[in-house]
């Protein structure tokens, strides 16, 4: 009997397309290994150290190389199937597929105004100006959220594969997920930022190529009505693929919507690109190409979901109920590729969105590793390591950070659930922190832990249902079903809002209160004021004394 099941699971899988995935994967895997070598000649000539060219290439990424990496690395598996899964669910549809224009906005903002400041300071990553500004310890303790963050990230796109190979090629969705992380932390352990951007060219190309062809198929198949006569015959019906925000969801849409565009600006792998640019200018100039790029790339998520919508699923293999009313809305992408086009066509959608996955999973890796080799180990716990054990850091972190997400990534979660949640930490505590370190002179340490508390103390209050936390503060027009509590109220934004008052405020009325003696000087517990009137008084010229020499103590 044994034999029987396992003859009946290889009748199963699909081989040809099988065969295709790992071919891709293969040559995925060789440009990762050739860009390492590519990596190590640079370590040759340039004369940064060789942790700085694993984290942000020698800074002489090119921008069209930059913008193909950016590019890749917010058009990952939830971005892929997150948006396909927004257009298609019955109480949601177009309006609900934020992450095009949101990351559009996000991408324009980060060059306007976050771009240049980052990348005239040469810092190696996002945490750089927090350890300038506030010291270790509170660096240490933002890293948290940021690495939560990132595995997250890394569980969201995993999962998006998991279940597009299970349906598309039939293989265990474990077996998929575990592979495609080998094949991601296997270039990445090698190659550092060189191995990620390069694949990262040859993957975004593949998505481009292979989610645009199989849309003809989608729109030709015979269980498609025309996508214009569908909207109209639906727009009284919960079904209709266009959606609509009813005003007691309008909290909840502002509320994701600001989460992409704000959110988006708090991530280390934003950062890490900007950061490998030549210039300043050039760090700009990638930002505005990547904003039309990852537009461009989620308009056939967009169709492919409102395809789906429109779909009679009777008419297909898959037959009724459609998948919505069996709780599969979250694969609708492979569920649409593999009943709705010729079997060929759907192994291009599958490679596509492995080709995504990979393209953002390298990114967060390298992007976690970066943050705890440079800004905790380097600074904190070994001043005095070498290169090559920095090196050797990165490597370890990548396969801790990587083997994390990949176990959260077999749970049965939405993709967009975990897309949506991977986003939160950043944007409730880390954006506001990042606005006023770079853009708010006075802001100091005792703000900043104010603001951080507060930041993460409203949003754990507001409960979390993946993470079975119960919502403590109940906002107006919430809402409770199966014992479950649904916030409408923005949230998330009230929490971010109120940790950059928070940081402005305390750190606005401290410096007043030390600098004109209202506060006695011995409450100063961390030294902030005490430090900066020391810094003033180095700064006056004592006569006779050698102004290089003054300089020369500063640096």
């Amino acid at each position: 009997m044994d034999s029987a099941l396992c003859n009946q699971t290889i009748m199963a899988v699909n081989i040809p397309g099988l065969v295709a995935v790992v071919v891709f994967y293969m040559v995925i895997l060789i440009i990762g290994v050739w860009a390492s070598r590519k990596s190590k000649k640079v370590e040759k000539t340039c004369t940064g150290s060789k942790s700085e060219i694993t984290m942000v290439g020698g800074r002489n990424i090119n921008v069209l190389v930059g913008v193909f990496t950016m590019t890749a690395t917010w058009v990952g598996g939830g971005y892929i199937m997150g948006t396909a899964e927004a257009v298609y669910a019955p109480t949601r549809g177009v309006v609900w597929a934020l992450g095009p224009p949101a990351y559009l906005l996000s991408f324009l903002l980060a060059g306007l105004f976050f771009a240049k400041p980052m990348r005239s300071k040469r810092y190696v990553t996002m945490l750089d100006p927090f350890q300038h500004h506030y010291g270790n310890t509170f660096t240490a303790v933002l890293l948290l959220p940021a690495l939560a963050s990132d595995i997250l990230w890394v569980a969201c796109i995993l999962a998006a594969l998991g279940g597009t190979m299970s349906m598309i090629l039939g293989l265990s969705s474990a077996l998929s997920v575990v592979i495609s992380a080998a094949v991601s932390i296997t270039y990445t352990f090698l190659g550092g930022l060189y191995s990620v951007a390069y694949t990262d060219i040859i993957q975004l190309s593949f998505i481009f190529v292979s989610m645009w062809l199989c849309i003809p198929f989608l729109m030709l198949s015979p269980a498609v009505a025309d996508l214009s006569q569908s909207t109209q015959l639906n727009q009284t019906n919960s079904n209709s693929w266009m959606g609509k925000v009813e005003l007691a969801d309008a909290g909840i849409w502002a509320d994701e919507f600001l989460l992409m565009v704000l959110g988006g600006l708090a991530y280390q792998a934003l950062y890490q690109r900007i950061l490998s640019a030549a210039s300043s200018s050039q760090a700009q100039v990638t930002c505005f190409a990547a904003a039309g790029t990852t537009f461009i790339m989620g308009i056939p998520s967009v169709i492919i979901g409102g395809v789906a919508a429109s779909a009679d699923w009777n008419e297909t293999a898959y037959g009724l109920p459609p998948p919505f009313e069996r709780g599969e809305a979250a694969k609708i992408l492979p569920l649409a590729l593999n009943y709705l086009t010729p079997t060929w066509v759907s192994v291009l959608g599958i490679g596509s969105v492995a080709a995504a996955v990979m393209s953002s999973m390298d990114s967060v890796l390298l992007s976690s590793a970066s943050m705890f080799t440079q800004n905790i180990y380097k600074t904190t716990l070994r001043k005095q390591a070498s290169e090559r054990e920095l090196q050797w850091v990165i490597r370890a972190s990548v396969l801790l950070v990587g083997l994390a997400g990949t176990g959260l990534a077999f749970g049965d979660e939405s993709v967009f659930t975990f897309w949506v949640l991977s986003g939160d930490l950043v944007y409730c505590i880390i954006f506001p922190q990042l606005v006023c370190v770079l853009h708010f002179r006075h802001a100091n340490t005792y703000g900043a832990i104010c603001g951080y508390v507060v930041g993460m103390l409203l949003r754990v209050l507001s409960g979390e249902q993946l993470l079975r936390i119960p919502a403590l503060i109940l906002y107006p027009g919430w809402t409770e079903e199966d014992g479950t509590v649904t916030q409408h109220f923005p949230f998330r934004s009230l929490a971010m809002l109120s940790s950059l008052i928070c940081i402005i405020a305390v750190s606005l009325l401290l410096k007043l209160g030390f600098c004109h003696q209202l506060i006695p000087q011995s409450w100063d517990l961390l030294g902030v004021f005490e430090e900066k009137k020391e810094a003033e008084v180095e700064e006056v010229p004592v006569p006779g004394e050698d102004m290089n020499n003054i300089l020369k103590t500063k640096l």
